[in-house]
């Protein structure tokens, strides 16, 4: 048996494709995905899709540049061309010549239609943003833990701030079950409440790859954080409902992490040029201080203490002698009204009548002040000026 190579094989197919006349001129009208101008070449390759299939796409620069209108994924085109197969991969696919516009596909369509929602009630609005904490202790990724993304971000961060904690939250990230997985994934974080912030993202991939993240549900979810949330989904073209509603947009999962740390050398390179300037300004002050110093050595009280001693003493004996004449002040001013206080009760004193012929009677040591207060051969003592008479009473007149 003569065996064929596999290209021997695929030529043949080949040949049997090509010389089918029906699949040298077909129209064929699907959504475009996965375009790519290959900016070398000028070729256009993509794949055209409907809701059950799929097939890949060629045309040729010479056929790109009669295209009136600019391709983007998501579109709905005619392609007019032939069909055949690309021999060193057996992969059969279109070769368009033609290609039109007919209008947006489904899955653009139903993207629109969620942003324009949540755009309307505001969960894009960008006084609603929060900044990212600038030195994390601990980030939550949510993404596949087999993926590419994981190690970028991993890696990264490691570079750049290895003291922050990465805590990994694996979920799927396309599928039925990427939405449930990163919707319990969140809920998770949230109720641990020890994490600075959260990345949510997975690598590029076609518009059905990065479906799950125009999830509506997710989008509300990820709208509820009550941390700051880092998009980091597909590659910089790539936006997805996610990149809206969180606090910042990555176009990579490498820049989210370049984004959520800061750089450990840049950091270094500042602690260096402020511990210079602190030098700097301290020894400035020294200079200063010094200078200060100098100035004040060269004083002639501080040459001569002896002038400190005399001019404090001359303020001594000022501030004595305007101190004994306060003094001596008060002294008469006081004096004065002893006197005047003395004189007043001398007036006022008994001594002074009874040097004017009069007398007191006292027993007991009162003063009689009427005959009712004494009775007939009770005694009683006669105060004169210059003495006393012991006396007793015979009889009283009244």
């Amino acid at each position: 048996m003569n065996a064929l190579s596999v290209k021997q094989l695929n030529l043949f197919v080949k040949s049997l494709i090509e010389g089918d006349a029906r699949l040298n001129n077909v129209t064929v009208t699907g959504e475009i995905s996965n375009f790519k101008n290959h900016y070398q070449s000028g070729h256009f390759y993509f794949t055209l899709k409907d809701s059950d299939a799929s097939i890949r796409c060629v045309m040729f620069r010479a056929y790109a540049q009669r295209v009136s209108f600019l391709v983007n994924d998501g579109q709905k085109v005619v392609l007019k061309g032939r069909v055949s197969i690309y021999e060193k991969d057996g992969q059969y696919q279109f070769y368009a010549e033609e290609m039109h516009e007919q209008g947006l596909g489904d899955i653009t369509l139903q993207f629109q239609q969620i942003k324009e929602k949540l755009e309307k009630e505001g969960l894009f609005a960008e006084e609603n943003k929060r900044p990212i904490p600038k030195y994390p202790k601990r980030i939550a990724v949510i993404t596949s833990d087999t993926g590419a993304a994981v190690q970028d971000i991993l890696n990264i961060t490691e570079r750049r701030y290895p003291i922050c904690e990465i805590m990994l939250c694996p979920v799927a990230v396309q599928g039925e079950n990427a939405v449930p997985s990163m919707l319990d994934a969140l809920e998770r974080v949230y109720a641990l409440s020890n994490c600075d912030t959260i990345i949510i993202g997975r690598g590029g991939g076609s518009i059905e790859d990065l479906w799950a993240f125009n999830s509506e549900a997710l989008a509300r979810k990820i709208y509820e954080s009550p941390i700051p949330v880092i998009s980091a989904v597909g590659h910089e073209t790539d936006f997805t409902i996610c990149d809206f509603v969180a606090d910042l947009r990555a176009p990579t999962p490498s820049a989210a992490a370049e984004l959520c740390v800061p750089d450990k050398n840049e950091l270094l390179s500042l602690l260096e040029k402020r511990i210079a300037l602190l030098k700097g300004a301290l020894l400035a002050k020294a200079n200063y201080s010094r200078a200060k110093l100098e100035a004040l050595t060269q004083k002639t009280v501080l040459s001569n203490p002896l002038l400190i001693t005399q001019k404090r003493s001359e303020e001594v004996d000022y501030l004595t002698e305007k101190l004994m004449s306060a003094f001596s002040f008060i002294l008469n001013k006081e004096k004065g009204r002893l006197y005047e206080s003395i004189a007043r009760l001398d007036a006022l004193s008994p001594l002074k009548v009874l040097s004017r012929g009069y007398a007191i009677a006292e027993v007991d040591g009162k003063t009689l002040k009427s005959v009712t207060e004494i009775e007939n051969g009770e005694k009683f003592k006669l105060k004169l000026r210059d003495g006393s008479i012991n006396c007793t009473v015979d009889s009283k007149e009244i």
